[in-house]
C-alpha cells in the first residue's frame, strides 16, 4: 500500500514539473517575440508591375505563420478524414469486444447456474465471428443455430463459401457420382501433381500420396496468364524438372462433388455451387433415400450440375450408365468425353491391375499399379479423360497412375496376423489380413469384394464384416440387395446395432454363410471363431465401426 502511495506521489510531482517547464518555455518565446517585433522597422516590398506593395516584416511573418497553421490544419483534417474507415473498424471491434464480454459473462453465469446448453450457446456466440459457415449436418433446433438466427448473425453454407472464396476464378475439376468420387478425385489430383500443375484440392478422404485431404493452389500458379489452347503443356516425365506449363489465372482446383444437399436453408445438391469447367460423372444410381424420393430426383440434380458447365468446358461421362445417358439427354452444352463402354472415347483393355488405355480405339498408354477391381479401372479412365482437358496427355496420366497409392480406408490393410507355417514370413497364404474399406452402398460393397477376390489365390476365403450405417441403409431401402452384394464372400458378419429393420431376415437368402450380431464384441467373437489361416477379413463401413479392426487384430493374436 505504501509503495502505491509513493508511486502516485512521484507521478504527480513529475507532471507538475513538466507543466512548470512548459510555462518557462512559453515565457521565453513571448519575451523573444516582444524584443524582436517591438522595434522592428524592416519592410518587405512586393513588385508586380506596375504595382508595388510595401509590407511590414512583422505582418509578413504573421501571415506566413497563419499560412503554416492553415496548411497544418488542412493536413490534419485530411488525415482524420482518411482515417475514418479505420476509426469505424476500431469502433466495430470495440463493439464486438463488448458484446463478447457480455456473452462470456452470460456463459459463466449459465455455467454456474447449471444451465450447460445455454452456457455452451453463449460461449460460442462470444467468439463474435464475421461469418458463420453452416454444414448440412446442422438442422433447425440446434441451439447455436437458433441463437445466431435470433441474433441476426451473418451465415452461409460451406459449398457457397467455397465457391466464393476458393473456387472463384480457377479452373475447377469436379468429380461427381454415387461411387468412387473420393478415389477418382485423388487419382486426378495425383495426375495433375505429376504434370507439375500443383493443383489445389478438396477430397472427402485422405489420398496417401499427399497425406492431407485438402490443399490450396500455389500462389505462383494462380497469377500467370492462360496460354493458348494448343500450347498449354510441354510435359516431360511425371516429376521431371521440365514439368508442365501452368494453366494460369484459372489454376486447377480439383474437388469431390457430392450430390447431398447444401444446408438447412438450401436443399440443392452441393455440387451446383462449384461451377466446374471439367465435370466428371462417374456413375449414378439411387442413394440418399433420406433426402431423395427416387432416382429421377437425383438425375435432376446432376442435370443442374451439367447446366453450370460452360461451352468451353468438358463433361466426362461413364458410357456404361443409362442414368447418366438420361441426364445428358435432358441437355448438355459442353464437350462430352465418354469412358468405359465399348464405343466410348476412353476404354481399357486388360486386367484391372495391368491394362492398356485406348483413346478412340488407339492405345495411348498403360496403367500398372497395385489397385484392383473393375471399378478402379473405370475410375482411372475418368481421371485420364478429365486430365486431358487441362492438357495432360493420356500417356503421362497413365504413367502417373502407376505411382498412385490409393486413399486411406480404401482397401487399407490395418494389420496382418502371422499364422503361416514355421519359417514363412508375413504375407504368406497362412496369414490373416484385416482390411478397412469405406464401402457402404450395396453396389460399392460388391465391387470392393470383387476387387479383393481378383487379388487372391484359389482357396483363400473372404470374410466380410460390415455395418449398414449410412442413412440410406439405416432406412432399409436397399436391404434386399445385401445378399447380391455379398455373393462372392465365403462368410458375412453383420453388425445390426441401431437398425429398425431385421438384418437376419434380409440376409436369410445367404443361409449359414451370414451371421448377425447386435454388438461389436459379439461380432468380433463370431469372426474370430470362424477365422482360419489365410482368410481375408474385409471390414466395410462409412464410420468408425466401433474400433472393430483393432479388436479383431487383438483377438486373433491371443
Amino acid at each position: 500500500m505504501r509503495k502505491n502511495v509513493h508511486l502516485r506521489t512521484l507521478l504527480v510531482a513529475g507532471e507538475l514539473m513538466r507543466i512548470a517547464l512548459w510555462f518557462l518555455a512559453l515565457f521565453g518565446v513571448a519575451v523573444a517575440i516582444a524584443l524582436f517585433a517591438g522595434n522592428n522597422q524592416s519592410t518587405v516590398t512586393l513588385y508586380w508591375p506596375p504595382w508595388r506593395v510595401d509590407l511590414s516584416l512583422n505582418l509578413v511573418l504573421l501571415l506566413l505563420f497563419a499560412l503554416f497553421m492553415l496548411v497544418h490544419g488542412a493536413l490534419r483534417a485530411l488525415a482524420a478524414l482518411f482515417d475514418l474507415p479505420q476509426q469505424a473498424l476500431r469502433w466495430r471491434t470495440q463493439q464486438r469486444e463488448r458484446a463478447m464480454h457480455v456473452a462470456v459473462l452470460g456463459a459463466l453465469s449459465n455455467l454456474l447456474a447449471g444451465r450447460f446448453l445455454r452456457a455452451r450457446k453463449s460461449a460460442q456466440l462470444a467468439l463474435a465471428p464475421d461469418l458463420f459457415v453452416i454444414g448440412n449436418a446442422i438442422t433447425r433446433g440446434n441451439p447455436l443455430l437458433e441463437a445466431l438466427l435470433n441474433a441476426g448473425a451473418p451465415f452461409t453454407s460451406g459449398p457457397q463459401w467455397l465457391a466464393e472464396n476458393v473456387l472463384h476464378g480457377r479452373h475447377v475439376l469436379a468429380v461427381a457420382g454415387t461411387h468412387g468420387k473420393t478415389t477418382t478425385t485423388s487419382m486426378l489430383v495425383w495426375v495433375l501433381e505429376c504434370a507439375g500443375l500443383q493443383p489445389g484440392f478438396l477430397v472427402g478422404g485422405v489420398p496417401l500420396n499427399f497425406g492431407v485431404s485438402a490443399r490450396a493452389p500455389t500462389l505462383a500458379a494462380s497469377r500467370t496468364a492462360l496460354p493458348p489452347e494448343g500450347e498449354r503443356f510441354a510435359l516431360g516425365r511425371p516429376g521431371a524438372e521440365t514439368g508442365a506449363r501452368m494453366i494460369g489465372a484459372n489454376s486447377c482446383f480439383v474437388i469431390e462433388a457430392d450430390e447431398y444437399d447444401t444446408a438447412f436453408f438450401d436443399k440443392r445438391s452441393k455440387f451446383v455451387h462449384y461451377r466446374p469447367r471439367t465435370a466428371v460423372l462417374n456413375n449414378l444410381e439411387f442413394d440418399h433415400a433420406d433426402i431423395f424420393d427416387d432416382l429421377a430426383a437425383i438425375e435432376r440434380q446432376f442435370h443442374h450440375l451439367v447446366r453450370t458447365v460452360p461451352p468451353s468446358g468438358r463433361v466426362v461421362v461413364n458410357g456404361l450408365e443409362d442414368s447418366l445417358a438420361r441426364v445428358l439427354k435432358t441437355g448438355c452444352w459442353s464437350e462430352v468425353r465418354s469412358f468405359g463402354a465399348a464405343g466410348s472415347d476412353f476404354t481399357a483393355q486388360g486386367e484391372p491391375h495391368d491394362f492398356a488405355v485406348l483413346h478412340q480405339g488407339e492405345a495411348v498408354g498403360r496403367v500398372q499399379w497395385r489397385l484392383s477391381g473393375v471399378h478402379n479401372q473405370l475410375n482411372a479412365l475418368a481421371a485420364i479423360a478429365a486430365a486431358e482437358h487441362v492438357g495432360v496427355p493420356p500417356a503421362h496420366a497413365c504413367e502417373a497412375l502407376g505411382s498412385f497409392q490409393n486413399v486411406k480406408r480404401r482397401m487399407e490393410v490395418r494389420g496382418v496376423v502371422p499364422l503361416g507355417a514355421a519359417g514363412a514370413g508375413v504375407g504368406t497364404n497362412g496369414d490373416i489380413t484385416v482390411y478397412d474399406d469405406f464401402a457402404h452402398h450395396p453396389t460399392a460393397m460388391r465391387t470392393t469384394v470383387d476387387g479383393l477376390r481378383r487379388m487372391l489365390k484359389p482357396g483363400q476365403r473372404i470374410l466380410a464384416i460390415f455395418e449398414p450405417r449410412s442413412n440410406t441403409m439405416k432406412l432399409g431401402t436397399m436391404k434386399a440387395q445385401l445378399p447380391w452384394s455379398l455373393e462372392q464372400v465365403d462368410l458375412a458378419f453383420c453388425h445390426s446395432g441401431g437398425l429398425d429393420w431385421d438384418a437376419r431376415e434380409a440376409l436369410a437368402p445367404m443361409g449359414a454363410r451370414a451371421q448377425v450380431a447386435d454388438g461389436i464384441d459379439e461380432l468380433v467373437a463370431h469372426v474370430v471363431a470362424a477365422a482360419q489361416p489365410g482368410d481375408q477379413l474385409l471390414c466395410m463401413s462409412n464410420g468408425g465401426f466401433g474400433g472393430v479392426h483393432a479388436k479383431l487384430l487383438d483377438a486373433l493374436l491371443k
